[in-house]
């Protein structure tokens, strides 16, 4: 079922539990009455198209709104994204430290597979966060000085250099996988915990670590099929504005 502005903001979420991390990264908090969807974007200040289209590819893998994403300024993009980090750090994965955390002292006296587990979630949490800071701090703000530059027509010499040196197909060249580490993460799981019956803690852990693989799955199309196309296609025009001044 695709998500519309006339569909009631709370019906959203009947449809599909998983959008509530949607809404949390636009800011838009519970309670909405009876308000739909481009009435809560609105007091919300968001952007209703732009929230249906992360919406729906949220929502149904098969849709994804590339080039209607694309048509979007790189700011709003790179925001959203951003909100997704802060989401992992902050909610997600320190949720999931504690699930895992509690099972490891459930299952105290199996040490031998509640070590690895530990040690792997532990070597997987940091590699995410380093793959989030090096976006952070080398990728967005990159793309936000394409977007600046192509806004205004000018492309200043050392940005010229820069794209001539590392072009955003450099850096996404280093795009470390972090949706395979999680796959096993989960499979440590799903195959190495003590046998017997799935308790309410096992389950929610699992749950959690394929919300947060679907939902990585998703910040990674936006990123790759989106913002770095986007961007490409900007540092382009950005050279040929260059040459054509020479």
């Amino acid at each position: 079922m695709r998500i519309t502005r006339n569909i009631k903001m709370a019906d959203v979420i009947h449809i599909d539990h998983w959008l509530l991390t949607v809404l949390n990264r636009f800011d838009i908090s519970l309670g909405f009455g009876e308000k739909k969807v481009d009435e809560v974007c609105e007091i919300h200040g968001v952007d209703v198209d732009f929230f249906l289209e992360i919406a729906n590819a949220y929502h149904d893998e098969h849709y994804f709104p590339r080039t209607h994403l694309q048509t979007y300024p790189v700011q709003m993009l790179v925001s959203y994204l951003k909100s997704t980090h802060e989401d992992y750090l902050t909610q997600i994965i320190p949720q999931i430290e504690e699930k895992i955390s509690a099972l490891i002292s459930f299952y105290s006296n199996e040490g031998k597979n509640m070590s690895i587990l530990q040690k792997f979630f532990l070597e997987y949490k940091k590699e995410l966060s380093i793959h989030i800071q090096r976006e952070e701090d080398r990728v967005f703000p990159y793309v936000l000085e394409i977007g600046k530059a192509h806004e205004a027509l000018q492309l200043p010499q050392a940005l010229y250099e820069q794209i001539n040196r590392y072009s955003i197909h450099d850096y996404f060249k280093e795009h470390d996988d972090v949706e395979e580490k999680l796959y096993d993460l989960k499979n440590i799981l799903l195959k190495y915990l003590p046998q017997g019956r799935i308790s309410l803690l096992q389950q929610e852990l699992i749950n959690a670590l394929f919300g947060l693989e679907k939902d990585l799955n998703n910040h990674s199309r936006i990123e790759d099929k989106v913002l770095v196309n986007k961007v490409a296609i900007m540092e382009r025009e950005l050279l040929t504005l260059y040459q054509s001044k020479l």
